[in-house]
């Protein structure tokens, strides 16, 4: 499962950045390359220069997820449980853990082509872009689901093999929840964010 998320986080880089309004489609595939500029640039291959390229990708995940959406939907029925100040730090948290979790593959990439099939508009502002992942031994179905904030459609879920990146950690952090209040929640995460 670990591997599946990993893969979904790279291709969050590889293929989805924000851009004017416009189809999602269009923007996904248009923006894919300045993704791709980062992780081909070769002044950014040396080991020396991996900080500068984490920096880059971190300041496009920053832009590219609509994160208090994306928490909410993963929290579902227990966001409600935390008050405005405790869903802050969620989103901030959460943020990191998905960041610092998965920087290190989205580094790993080694040019696979992502081909972009066909979106589907889900609600007038929603919409899910269906793209394949070309490995050399295999096709990878990965759908992403984006919605229009502000004219920029962002990501606010990934389906990758039909394993949802907020549904995984949607039960993740139901269980934690079941067990614990929402203060040692985020406890929790500040501890695993230190100790990346």
């Amino acid at each position: 499962m670990r591997r599946f998320i990993g893969l979904m986080i790279l291709v969050f880089f590889l293929a989805v950045l924000p851009a004017h309004a416009g189809a999602p489609l269009d923007q996904v595939q248009a923006n894919v390359n300045k993704v791709l500029d980062v992780l081909r640039d070769p002044t950014l291959k040396a080991e020396s220069a991996k900080k500068i390229k984490k920096e880059k990708l971190e300041a496009i995940y920053a832009q590219m997820f609509d994160e208090g959406e994306l928490s909410r939907r993963t929290l579902g029925s227990n966001w409600k449980k935390l008050n405005t100040s405790q869903q802050q730090e969620f989103i901030r948290l959460y943020q990191q853990v998905l960041e610092k979790a998965y920087i290190d593959k989205i580094l790993s990439y080694t040019n696979e082509k992502i081909v972009f099939d066909k979106e589907t508009m889900l609600a007038s502002n929603q919409a899910e872009v269906q793209t394949k992942v070309l490995t050399s031994s295999k096709e990878i179905p990965i759908f992403y689901r984006v919605i229009l904030e502000k004219d920029t459609w962002k990501v606010y879920d990934v389906v990758v093999e039909n394993v949802s990146l907020v549904q995984n950690y949607r039960s993740q952090f139901n269980d934690i929840l079941g067990k614990n209040t929402p203060d040692q929640l985020l406890e929790i995460l500040r501890k695993k964010v230190k100790g990346y």
